[in-house]
């Protein structure tokens, strides 16, 4: 069973929170600040949020009368976190968390163990210099954490996670076993999942994170540069790159090729970047089982252990694109709570495999969801008109495609029919594959043909379920049934898409019954 390096302090005994000797956390009542170099955290925090009022300081600085300001200005920042440092407080109560801060608007914050969550552990490389962590506190729905302590040293942060892991499965005490010693406090639980090098290396060849890099990087410079400094470097590389494939042969045909060979080494660098942003961000992956709880631990430079309870997730994805069935892959995401902060920013455990074997996801579905049978046998197809309904939009296209075709270019322009063949073909393979699996416990539905999803939810974690019917929906006889869950996103609802409209009513029926007399479990 593996287990985490043994925390200096932290006790073998029934209570996590009572080592011998100098106590790891406050108890008895008894209040403790954050580390001694929290203030430095908080400055350099607020140094990158304020990074571009002090870079037009520093230009404006040029002259005399000006040079002062951006040191004026960090030493305010510098103030300012040296003020939260003397007046931020917390306090471990039996069954709480109570935080203390500021000095002439005064805020107390109690957070019960049992609402809590998500707990995320975050260590830059400059955490691990200090040997120190920041612990963010989420509970449900909230766009904030309930509580952010920026830092703590390493060994209180552990301490605190596993104080709100055993104290807060003691109040919720759902009658669960905790198992594997995890609620005596000690161990580091058992490991479901760990990927090795060569796990990461497929995939950064599955996932396309060098060129979300390279499309951010093209929007900053686009914000940042003027727009014709931008437009002449844009013009200036794309004459580059036309240059040198021009200069590899002669000829058009061989121009082309060039081009081509242009491309795909582009697209071969990409890739290798993308491999090397997910041995960054996965390196030393591990997904454990402590209890009742999911602790994911990842990333080389800078470290993350999020955990958030089993019991609070609420929907389930797996997904394969074409590159995983090559290398017979799949990545298995979970939909919380917490998942969601402000601005859109993630937040709570999502990733249980970023990637692994399709059985390996499987039997991680089997395993946090003890006596659920997966994967469904039973699926249930579309309307048997549904490829046609799919298929409507491609050919629309392909139609207003070729009358703008041929507007320009004449008879050539009838080449864009030959996008209706192919919008009928994809159709009738993504309605072939499409459906649903329902029974007592569980509602399933399967998508997608090129990209291939897998999307599925406890019965009693639906909140709100909807039927809808298009005009065209009418004309076909069919109806699509939307489920909502708490903490999903807009892109991993459920939805039933295209049924016969009979089936659709029915079973809209039978699932609005059964959340009517089941209390909701989130």
């Amino acid at each position: 069973m593996p287990t985490t390096p043994e925390v200096p302090g932290t006790p073998e005994s029934t209570d996590a929170s009572q080592p011998t000797g100098a106590p790891l956390l406050p108890s008895g009542g008894d209040e403790r600040r954050l580390h001694p170099w929290s203030w430095l955290f908080v400055l350099l925090q607020q140094l990158r949020q304020f990074i571009v009022p002090l870079l037009v300081l520093v230009f404006l600085g040029r002259g005399d009368s000006y040079a002062l300001w951006p040191l004026v200005g960090v030493a305010v920042l510098a103030a300012a976190s040296i003020w939260r440092y003397f007046t931020y407080r917390y306090r471990v109560d039996d069954d709480r968390l109570v935080v203390r801060e500021g000095l002439l608007e005064r805020q107390v914050r109690q957070v019960p163990f049992a609402r809590i969550h998500n707990v995320a552990l975050h260590q830059t490389l400059l955490h691990r210099l200090f040997g120190v962590a920041e612990v963010r506190l989420e509970s449900a729905g909230g766009t904030k954490p309930e509580a952010e302590m920026r830092v703590l040293r390493m060994d209180e942060a552990l301490a605190l996670e596993r104080l709100i892991r055993t104290r807060g499965a003691a109040a919720a005490d759902t009658g669960d076993v905790e198992g594997e010693g995890v609620a005596a406090g000690h161990g580091d639980g058992r490991l479901l999942l760990a990927l090795p090098v060569a796990e990461l290396l497929r995939l950064g060849l599955v996932s396309n994170r060098g060129m979300v890099v390279v499309a951010g990087a093209f929007a900053v410079s686009w914000q940042v540069l003027p727009d014709r400094m931008f437009a002449v470097a844009v013009q200036d590389a794309a004459g580059k790159a036309f240059g040198y494939a021009s200069s590899l042969a002669d000829g058009m045909v061989a121009r082309a090729a060039a081009m081509a060979l242009v491309v795909v080494v582009a697209l071969a660098l990409l890739r290798v970047l993308s491999v090397a942003l997910a041995l960054l961000q996965y390196h030393g992956f591990r997904l454990l089982l402590q209890g009742r709880r999911l602790t994911v631990e990842r990333g080389l430079l800078t470290r993350l252990r999020t955990s958030a309870p089993r019991q609070r997730i609420q929907s389930w994805t797996l997904r394969e694109g074409v590159l995983h069935r090559l290398l017979r892959r799949r990545a298995l995401h979970i939909d919380t709570v917490a998942s969601a902060g402000e601005g859109g920013e993630q937040r709570g455990l999502r990733e249980l495999a970023p990637i692994a074997t399709p059985e390996a996801c499987d039997a991680l579905v089997r395993e946090v969801l003890p006596g659920v049978a997966w994967p469904p046998v039973g699926w249930r197809r579309l309307h048997p008109r549904a490829w046609q309904r799919l298929a409507l939009p491609g050919l629309v296209f392909s139609a207003l495609a070729t009358v703008a075709a041929c507007w320009y270019f004449g008879l050539p322009g009838l080449l864009a029919l030959a996008w209706a063949p192919w919008a009928v073909h994809a159709a009738r393979q993504h309605a072939w594959r499409a459906g649903y699996a329902l029974d007592a416990r569980m509602l399933a539905v399967r998508e997608g043909w090129w990209t291939r999803r897998w999307r599925f939810a406890e019965i009693e974690k639906l909140q709100a379920l909807s039927l809808q019917q298009s005009p065209l929906d009418r004309w076909f006889g069919m109806a699509t049934l939307w489920l909502d869950t708490a903490g999903a996103r807009p892109t991993t609802l459920l939805q039933l898409r295209f049924l016969p409209e009979a089936e659709a009513r029915a079973l809209h029926g039978r699932l609005a019954a059964e959340l009517a007399r089941m209390p909701l479990r989130w």
